[in-house]
């Protein structure tokens, strides 16, 4: 496991260094010099791939507002640093040890339970709109489902620990994409209008009202408008919270939904 202070460089790797990096953080305070600083995303990242590890440390790096705290390379390294750290978001990959199958959301699934103040945000090689249900399986707020080739966009990967961070959800825009696409002949989505069907591809994405009139420069109210007609033609329920919006949307993109 890599540990660092976030801007001293400091990195420990080999058996040991959980608890002694931890310590060592611990003394110089969590958020760089400032235990009380509040600004800064603090991060626990997770994949079994070396370079993968590497080139996430870059990234969030350098990012302003975002602190790598410590990078794991299997699930139980992942659970016990968690447990220790008590970080703002965690990072993680799908697949790794020990089963290489759906570890990544089946933690997931095990933060909402003990730790749900901890945000998720789950990398994904290709775009599986099952696996992106499975991580809303309890709820979506504070999860976020985003491949991993957004990497290389600082800016997207940015914005899903915002997200993540202050509660709400984000899904990949390329995933609801495939999801709208796959639906094109469904006689609900063909009656939506295509503004709808941008309103639609939006909340699926974890978008407040708001930042949808903002995005798309009509008014609040107007969007409102646009989701009422969006949620009677589909048949979903009217809720004013955007986390069972967004399960909801997904719900219905995957054909589960009525």
């Amino acid at each position: 496991m890599f540990l660092s202070d976030g801007r001293s460089g400091l990195a420990l790797s080999g058996q040991g260094a959980s608890q002694g990096g931890l310590h060592q953080l611990r003394q110089r305070g969590e958020h760089h010099d400032n235990p009380t600083d509040t600004s800064m995303i603090r991060v626990v990242h997770a994949d079994d791939s070396f370079l993968a590890r590497e080139g996430l440390t870059h990234v969030l790096g350098s990012i302003d507002d975002v602190e790598l705290v410590a990078s794991c390379a299997d699930l139980d390294e992942l659970r016990s640093t968690v447990d220790e750290v008590r970080p703002d978001v965690v990072l993680t990959d799908i697949r790794m040890p020990p089963t290489n199958t759906d570890e990544g959301i089946r933690y997931a699934g095990e933060l909402w339970t003990s730790l749900p103040e901890v945000g998720v945000v789950v990398l994904s090689q290709h775009a599986e709109p099952v696996y992106a249900l499975s991580l809303f399986e309890n709820g979506s707020s504070r999860r976020a489902y985003l491949l991993k080739e957004r990497v290389k966009d600082r800016d997207e990967l940015a914005r899903a620990l915002r997200e993540v961070a202050a509660g709400r959800s984000f899904v990949d825009s390329r995933i609801v994409d495939q999801l709208v696409s796959n639906r094109r002949n469904d006689p609900g989505i063909e009656k939506l209008t295509p503004r709808q069907r941008e309103i639609l591809a939006l909340i699926a994405e974890g978008r407040s009202n708001t930042s949808i009139a903002e995005s798309m420069g009509i008014t609040k109210r107007a969007v409102e408008r646009h989701i009422n007609g969006i949620f009677a033609t589909l048949d979903l329920p009217e809720d004013g919270d955007v986390n069972r919006r967004v399960k909801a949307t997904l719900l219905y993109l995957l054909g589960e939904g009525r």
